[in-house]
């Protein structure tokens, strides 16, 4: 890392490494910024189109036909822009008991799930804090590439940012030093605390900055960073449910990302961050509107395709299940709705005779895909 490409003092200072290495520290949040109109009229975009799809949310006959399938798109977006090349297809068929042959890269997406779940759940009886994104960690990271790498604890040496297999000499980034590293997370937890006269989604957009400036894991900073965008908007109670994500806007548009970030550390570029931020959450709002509204068109079309005189209520709820996690099991069906394991494999054909469900090729624990809505959510 050159020093010499930090040019903003505001943004933060420069120190070494015990190597002697350049390392970059971020000053306490919020840095002073001017909001121009053009950037009101951009948080104004943003707030109309996060409150648009909170009205979606409130009329959603059961929540989670989204909450499950929006959490899973996420997981494979956000995991994508580390590298890792599951597809939602992927995910799901491996939740369903699935195992392919490289298993690595799906349960790191799986575990993403289960991170962003802990977290919501745990939100509920404890605060957005340096102990909760460790728990949230450590659920991240366990088990998979990088879990060695103390799950769930703040580093202990030195990390840096560049090309695989390069030295801290050609790193791109160099996050604090760990006593620098200490004293900037202290100050980032109290920025999460503090009640502030900015607008929640700057206060969103410097805190995700922040974050990732401080580097605080060996691995998974990036993915708990973006977990930690969605925590953000429920604790604010932006959003009644987890509907929003941003990581579609970020893998799209990932050069840009990683840019504007070291531009605010290099330069002191807040309002280019910013305005990308907003577009994010602009774009991303509007796209899981019109994903919602295709998606429970899809439901409804599916429940007019099985409506018969001899169709059950099983059958409706077996369709709902899909819309969670669209691939099953005969075996996990009839334990799912409680249902004998003849009754599960004859709804299970009709989903089959109705197009709903694609049969898998014979053998053991065999996996039915509901390819439709796999498709909805991997389609851009």
């Amino acid at each position: 890392m050159n020093a010499n490409d930090f040019t903003a003092p505001a943004a933060g200072r420069i120190v070494r490494t015990s190597d002697g290495a350049a390392a970059f520290v971020p000053s306490p949040l919020p840095p002073d910024l001017a909001l121009s109109w053009e950037m009101l009229n951009a948080i104004t975009h943003a707030e109309r189109a996060v409150a648009n799809l909170r009205g979606v949310g409130a009329t959603l006959p059961n929540p989670h036909l989204l909450i499950a399938p929006f959490a899973r798109r996420e997981a494979v977006l956000s995991s994508r822009i580390e590298g890792t090349q599951a597809s939602v297809g992927d995910l799901v068929a491996y939740e369903a008991g699935n195992t392919p042959a490289d298993a690595a890269d799906v349960h790191e997406v799986a575990n993403y799930v289960a991170a962003l779940d802990y977290g919501l759940e745990r939100l509920k009886e404890f605060p957005l804090s340096l102990r909760f994104i460790r728990e949230v960690h450590e659920r991240l990271m366990r088990g998979v590439r990088g879990g060695s790498s103390n799950p769930g604890e703040f580093r202990h040496l030195q990390n840096w940012i560049g090309a695989p297999g390069s030295r801290i000499a050609d790193a791109k980034y160099v996050p604090p030093p760990v006593p620098d590293m200490q004293e900037a997370l202290d100050a980032f937890e109290k920025f999460l605390h503090a009640p502030s006269h900015l607008p929640a989604l700057i206060r969103f957009a410097l805190i995700h900055y922040h974050f990732e400036a401080i580097h605080p894991f060996l691995d998974g900073n990036g993915r708990v960073g973006r977990l930690l965008i969605t925590f953000l908007f429920h604790t604010e109670k932006l959003l009644d449910h987890p509907l929003l994500y941003l990581s579609g806007f970020f893998e799209r548009h990932r050069n840009d990302y990683y840019q504007l970030l070291l531009n605010v550390s290099q330069h002191g570029e807040w309002a280019a961050w910013i305005a990308y931020f907003l577009s994010a959450v602009t774009e991303q709002a509007n796209d899981a509107v019109r994903r919602a509204s295709t998606l429970l068109a899809l439901r409804q079309e599916y429940r007019k395709r099985t409506t018969s005189a001899r169709s059950s209520a099983l059958l409706g709820a077996m369709i709902d299940r899909l819309f969670a996690l669209p691939a099953i099991t005969i075996t996990a069906a009839a334990r799912e709705l409680d249902v004998t394991y003849r009754a599960a494999k004859m709804n299970v054909e009709k989903l089959v005779a109705s197009g709903i469900l694609t049969e898998p090729a014979t053998g053991r624990n065999r996996v039915y895909m509901a390819r439709e809505i796999i498709d909805l959510l991997e389609a851009p």
